[in-house]
């Protein structure tokens, strides 16, 4: 496909989509139907619905029944842990494998024209971005996010929250199911300002940020603490009446999406000129620009904030116009 006719490349050769970022209609007042149609499509697809499935199938299929739940023991523990993995090994590999060693649409569609594992870098373990990414994801990322999970599963099982069912709650069930994305990036948002301040940002949040042109293996490349902090948002379910699927749902967002940001393409092709988008442009701002889009477009925030950036040259501005002007004050 040709990616100028959806976008453009600067003098360096980074592309930029057309189309400006976006916050979620459904916040602006008085509201617009039609504009909120026209979303709803991108807030399903793909990766809600995709999510949700994988969920659906780890819950049915690869978690076993309440009565095992009920008493903490490695076989099981192990076995959460074996499972979610595999699953990174799976999806995350999808994306490294088509996008930066087959390279099949080559640099079409890419935000940054380079490759990171064609450069050495002193920044990360053993100068390689990708070798780090994989020590931290499976070294403390992946064991963050099974601990989170068999807390919860192990509280559900022992009755110690209200375990509601499909049969019984079904709207309300639907409803929180609806909203988590939304929350996840909220609960974001939240961890992600914190981490910001300077302290934190340099002995935590930094080690993530070394990935300024991001990769799918970047995705979960953080200091432990941030880890512990990004997936804390999972337990909201043991405080709102909730289901296990939700909150293994709510982990697939937070853990197989965490890609979503970093894959460092606009869109990935398919089949007959056809390409999906990947709504990665806006996190991958913030990892060029460093304190933009602290969240996605799913919540206002940023824009309440002031730290929207849309991916123009008028967030451009606006983003050295704050700057300037912070800076102002500091002197």
């Amino acid at each position: 496909m040709d990616d100028s006719a959806y976008g453009s490349r600067d003098k360096r050769g980074n592309w930029t989509p057309k189309d400006p970022l976006t916050t979620a209609p459904i916040w602006s007042f008085p509201p617009d139907f039609g504009a909120i149609l026209r979303w709803l499509p991108g807030y399903f697809l793909p990766w809600n619905v995709l999510f949700m499935a994988t969920a659906t199938l780890f819950w049915v299929v690869f978690t076993p029944g309440p009565e095992t739940l009920k008493t903490l023991s490695w076989g099981w523990i192990l076995g959460i842990l074996a499972r979610n993995c595999i699953a990174v090994v799976i999806f995350y590999g999808i994306f490294e494998l088509r996008l930066y060693i087959q390279r099949k649409q080559g640099t079409a569609f890419k935000y940054n024209p380079k490759f990171p594992q064609d450069t050495e870098n002193d920044a990360f373990m053993f100068r390689s971005q990708n070798a780090e990414g994989l020590i931290r994801t499976f070294g403390t990322g992946i064991p963050a996010w099974t601990a989170y999970e068999v807390l919860v599963l192990w509280v559900f099982a022992n009755g110690w929250v209200p375990w509601l069912s499909w049969s019984t709650n079904p709207v309300w069930l639907v409803c929180f199911g609806l909203i988590l994305p939304l929350f996840h990036q909220f609960h974001f948002y939240l961890v992600h300002r914190l981490i910001h301040v300077p302290v934190l940002y340099r002995y935590i949040h930094s080690v993530h940020h070394n990935s300024v042109n991001p990769s799918p293996w970047s995705s979960l490349s953080m200091h432990p603490i941030e880890h512990i902090l990004y997936f804390s948002g999972v337990l909201i379910h043991l405080i709102v009446p909730s289901n296990p699927l939700l909150a293994i749902y709510q982990l697939h967002i937070a853990g197989l999406g965490a890609v979503v940001g970093h894959i460092g393409f606009d869109k990935m092709e398919t089949v007959d000129e056809k390409a999906m988008n990947t709504h990665a442009f806006a996190h991958y701002l913030h990892h060029k620009y460093f304190e933009v889009n602290y969240a996605d477009g799913g919540i206002p925030l940023d824009r309440m904030f002031g730290t929207f950036h849309d991916g123009t040259k008028a967030g451009d501005a606006l983003m050295d116009a704050r700057t300037a002007r912070r800076n102002a004050k500091r002197g």
